[in-house]
């Protein structure tokens, strides 16, 4: 299944919420969600039984547009999540929280989710002082996340730097302004995963 690459707007309206795929457009005027109550589509204002197959098939879909992960790559997280001690729901939130594109996005070094995984692939950011170019690599504790030395001259990182001191960082990162390097703490608790995700709904939809 190859990667979506429409408008990011056009999958809130079909979850119906802000999935905030856009940065800081999201809180504009000009988010589509705040102009268009109803799905896209000709026949999107039809009313239909929601069954309990469709709930849960549309927060699996929710999750997975929120994080920017294939169906593939999903389901082999959930995998590795039931293997993992605790609930199956908990281990999968934490598993995607704690990708590189996402803590990248969550230190503020990116405006979205798919800011940030470009942002890895190109080769701009390092873990440990090593160029780590896969979204999907797992952080762990005590993993240093920076900028490659040469991406610092781009005019994107100048824009960060200069935004930075807006954002919010989660308890489990921490981040120095001063060298644009942050580092991960701990693994995130459930209430440190900001993301309005029913994860009772992804595991009942994968064990049918």
């Amino acid at each position: 299944m190859a990667r979506y690459t429409g408008p990011a707007c056009r999958i809130c309206r079909r979850q119906g919420d802000k999935l905030m795929l856009k940065g800081d457009r999201c809180f504009t005027p000009k988010c589509p969600v705040e102009k268009r109550h109803t799905p896209p589509g000709q026949h999107s204002s039809s009313r239909r039984k929601v069954s309990e197959y469709s709930l849960q098939l549309k927060e699996k879909q929710r999750a997975r547009s929120i994080y920017g992960v294939l169906e593939r790559q999903f389901k082999k997280h959930f995998t590795e999540a039931e293997r993992l001690p605790g609930m199956s729901g908990e281990n999968l939130l934490q598993i995607l929280e704690m990708r590189l594109d996402n803590a990248v996005y969550r230190l503020g070094f990116a405006d979205s989710r798919r800011q940030a995984r470009q942002l890895v692939l190109h080769g701009h950011i390092t873990v440990n002082g090593h160029v780590t170019d896969v979204p999907s690599y797992q952080v762990k504790a005590g993993n240093v996340i920076s900028w490659k030395e040469s991406s610092t001259k781009l005019v994107l990182y100048q824009t960060v730097v200069k935004n930075i001191e807006s954002k919010t960082i989660p308890s489990w990162l921490s981040l120095d302004r001063d060298t644009m390097s942050g580092r991960v703490l701990a693994k995130p608790s459930r209430n440190d995963i900001e993301s309005a995700i029913d994860e009772r709904l992804i595991v009942a939809f994968y064990s049918r």
